[in-house]
């Protein structure tokens, strides 16, 4: 039998817990049952509870589900959630014991994989881990194989995420041996075993003098450039790359034109970590590169963005939020960031309005540099390339950006 399931949850044992497409309806109406009948706290009064008891459980987010008492430990109980198969341990007050339920089945259904041996015999932390993000939540087509002796052991079955065979990418990932593993697609397009980042961009090499746009200002003294593949660049550079400026541009243009028109059919993200590459809907309504940097708030969450090839944040909702197709970090970040050299803040002057996160700066000095760079054509020199990227950025006419600032009296030239 083959149908489709989304995978609820993966044990600390690799056991994969699916609930078929097929049962979201009567689980849906069984959860507004229990929500409709359980209006209550937890138990407050004392009560001896047993290994195995059924009760419901008050869930972090308020909601109450199924639970079986897996283990007694002082004042906290390890409980599963039978329609979910995760296990956590849980103070007493926020379990109802109750036999109401008791005699409808589980929806999720335990399983391992058919055929395929981990490494070790057992599921290693790691390719447990391999297995939780590349299924948490995440609808799979299930093929069963074998049906187990004991109705309450685990069903083998073979499963597939986006037409890859599961066993054969652990396999292939080295995690396990996998009896009937196939071919690995090239591109398996939404998971990479080790936490995926982008590519820096080369670099020209420092002292030569290259074409810039500035794609956003976080002050007068930071920025964020990106090389202007229009013009011609430097041959050399401070990094290796072979592939042009100008054509790596047009392929990623096209590359994120072919997402947006397939957005729909990527994963919603649902794990969150830092520097995670993504793709976020922007205001405009297209989506595009972008890294996780932290949550901003809970309840909905929402997350703060950076757009890796503009520079800027924003924070969005998870909505917004999708994995990204792993042939999109081929490409080199489009903006670096960058300190520019030569000027510092006039002294602090408490009467003059500063900018909150850079309060060295004045409100007025950010403006007028805002005005400097704005839709110019600049071009810069790098000074250093470490600690930070360090450069001289020049007006059209080869005078210095910051002259400006410093003439109206809003920055010092700093030798």
């Amino acid at each position: 039998k083959t149908f489709q399931a989304v995978v609820s949850c993966v044990g600390h044992d690799g056991t994969i817990y699916i609930v078929p497409k097929s049962f979201e309806i009567e689980l849906n109406k069984l959860m507004t049952e229990i929500q409709s009948n359980f209006k209550c706290l937890g138990l407050l009064e004392p009560y001896s509870w047993k290994k195995g008891e059924a009760c419901v459980v008050r869930g972090s987010d308020t909601m109450w589900y199924r639970g079986k008492v897996v283990e007694l430990s002082g004042s906290t109980i390890q409980v599963q959630y039978i329609d979910h198969g995760s296990i956590e341990r849980i103070p007493q007050c926020h379990l109802y014991p109750t036999t109401l339920y008791t005699g409808i089945p589980p929806f999720c259904i335990p399983c391992q994989l058919y055929k395929t041996v981990p490494i070790g015999n057992f599921w290693q932390q790691d390719a447990v881990d391999c297995l939780q993000e590349l299924l948490t939540n995440e609808e799979v087509e299930v093929h069963v194989q074998e049906l187990p002796d004991n109705p309450w052991d685990k069903l083998s079955i073979s499963v597939y995420f986006g037409g890859t065979s599961l066993s054969s990418f652990m396999a292939y990932q080295k995690y396990c041996v996998a009896e009937d593993s196939q071919d690995i697609p090239e591109l398996v397009r939404f998971y990479v075993p080790v936490l995926p980042s982008y590519m820096l961009p080369s670099l020209p090499i420092p002292g030569d003098t290259f074409p810039v746009r500035v794609t956003h200002l976080v002050s007068p003294k930071e920025v964020y450039i990106c090389l202007d593949p229009s013009k011609n660049l430097t041959k050399e550079s401070a990094t290796e790359g072979d592939v042009s400026c100008d054509s790596e541009l047009e392929s990623l243009d096209e590359a994120l034109k072919w997402c947006n028109k397939s957005v729909e059919s990527f994963p919603l993200l649902t794990h969150f970590r830092t520097d995670m590459p993504c793709l976020v809907e922007y205001q405009d309504g297209l989506w595009y590169r972008a890294k996780l940097l932290s949550v901003e708030e809970s309840d909905p969450a929402k997350i703060l963005v950076q757009f890796v090839d503009y520079g800027s944040f924003l924070v969005v909702p998870t909505s917004r939020l999708r994995h990204i197709p792993h042939h999109l970090l081929k490409y080199p970040v489009q903006a670096v960031r960058a300190l520019l050299a030569g000027f510092k803040p006039v002294p602090y002057d408490k009467n003059v309005k500063r900018i909150p996160y850079s309060p060295e700066w004045s409100v007025e000095a950010l403006w007028a540099m805002m005005e400097c760079i704005e839709g110019k054509q600049l071009s810069a020199s790098i000074l250093a390339l470490s600690p930070e990227v360090t450069i001289s950025l020049y007006e059209d006419d080869q005078s210095l950006v910051h002259m400006k600032l410093v003439e109206m009296g809003l920055a010092d030239l700093d030798e």
